[in-house]
């Protein structure tokens, strides 16, 4: 590498780090008392998901960061006419603008694999965080008041006592509803409480107790789960962008798997209605479920394809940011790096980003080709930058 690409490339660095940690920093203090307040955690379990939001939001950071650095040192370098001089030594624009076209490609790269790998990883570390808190929670409720009712779902639970240390909870009655929608109740002489890994699920393992159901049936079990509903804060289930690519990919061949099992099983059914002049079956409820089937099988598969295609397009949108501020910045010399950077982000944040979130909800509802409506974005950085391109090395 030349010597004046390592000045330029170490000028964006140390630009970029700088301005990345701020905007991070003031970012993640808002990101963490967010999650915090929608998980019902307290400030110590919030500090203790400090670490996991930090790569929630390098993805939307990164691209601004890295526009504004560019703004900030190629401005500088044409404002000082360092770039006319390198012009006038029969040095090729071009081979200035590496570093950031370079420095735009790694970071592209880092963005993918932090929404595919890093980001699914931090989110099922804050979500055994919060369901440890939810444990800690209601096991303070019930050593501090020894009853806790569910009014909504339901289920109640009085107990004798509370052992913190063992995580124990002492000759426990609970009043419950079955699955079968029956109502019951158990006395056990110690029982445990867990979280399922969905956290709409309290796990009551009760040891050496009495169930009693409807129609005075008792049973006497050693051991027992006793499942009971039970969301606190947000428990949305496991969302498409907490998934890694491989991970949506087996979950779209799973939901197309189905369409053809219920596309089949459809068949096979309206084949003997037809055969056996059994015409009044085709509007049965039966087939209305096949139809209800294939609609969340569909809609699933649109889901995933759209966050597939999505996190490649935006992950790529760090480099088209860079071939589309490295030239504006350079026409744009005579102004202060900040004007300049406002000028070429705001078309960005009016025009960019509003496509991009429309064709990606399009998309998730199957108007739209994800294939191709993600990248729409980008090409529309992509002409726009070549344009300012051809003006910076013409001029």
């Amino acid at each position: 590498m030349q010597t004046l690409q390592r000045y330029i490339l170490g000028e964006l660095l140390r630009v970029l780090l700088l301005t990345i940690t701020a905007v991070t920093v003031l970012l993640v203090v808002v990101g963490v008392f967010q999650r915090a307040t929608e998980m019902g955690l307290s400030a110590m379990r919030a500090l203790q998901l400090l670490p996991f939001i930090v790569p929630s939001i390098l993805p939307y950071t990164i691209p601004a960061t890295l526009l504004l650095t560019i703004c900030v040192v190629y401005g500088r370098l044409s404002a000082d006419y360092e770039i006319t001089a390198a012009k006038a030594a029969g040095i090729n624009v071009m081979s200035l603008l590496t570093p950031a076209f370079w420095l735009g490609a790694v970071l592209s790269v880092c963005s993918l694999l932090l929404c595919d790998q890093v980001i699914p990883w931090a989110e099922a570390s804050m979500q055994r965080i919060a369901l440890h808190a939810r444990e800690d929670i209601l096991l303070d409720i019930l050593a501090a008041q020894n009853s806790y009712e569910d009014r909504r779902n339901g289920w109640a639970i009085s107990v004798a006592g509370v052992d913190r240390d063992k995580r124990l909870l002492l000759r426990p009655n609970i009043r419950y509803v079955t699955p079968k929608g029956q109502s019951a109740f158990a006395q056990a002489a110690s029982a445990t409480l867990r979280f399922d890994p969905t956290g709409s699920r309290v796990i009551v393992g009760v040891n050496d107790c009495w169930i009693e159901t409807p129609g005075d049936v008792q049973m006497r079990l050693h051991e027992q789960e006793i499942p009971l509903i039970a969301q606190f804060g947000s428990s949305d289930g496991t969302k498409e962008r907490h998934l890694n690519i491989s991970e949506l990919k087996t979950k779209v061949d799973s939901s197309r798997q189905s369409l053809q099992s219920q596309a089949d099983a459809q068949a096979i059914d309206a084949a003997f209605a037809l055969a056996m002049g059994g015409f009044e079956d085709l509007a049965k409820p039966t087939f209305q479920k096949y139809a209800n089937q294939s609609v969340s099988d569909n809609a699933r598969i649109h889901r995933s394809r759209t966050e597939i295609h999505g996190r490649f397009a935006l992950a790529c949108g760090c480099f088209f940011f860079a071939l589309i501020g490295c030239p504006f910045s350079i026409l744009q010399a005579r102004r202060q790096f900040l004007t300049s950077f406002f000028m070429c982000f705001m078309p960005i944040l009016l025009v960019y980003y509003p496509v991009v979130l429309l064709l990606q909800n399009l998309g998730r509802v199957g108007k739209v080709e994800p294939a191709w409506g993600m990248w729409v974005g980008n090409v529309v950085l992509l002409v726009a930058g070549l344009v300012a391109l051809r003006k910076a090395i013409k001029h």
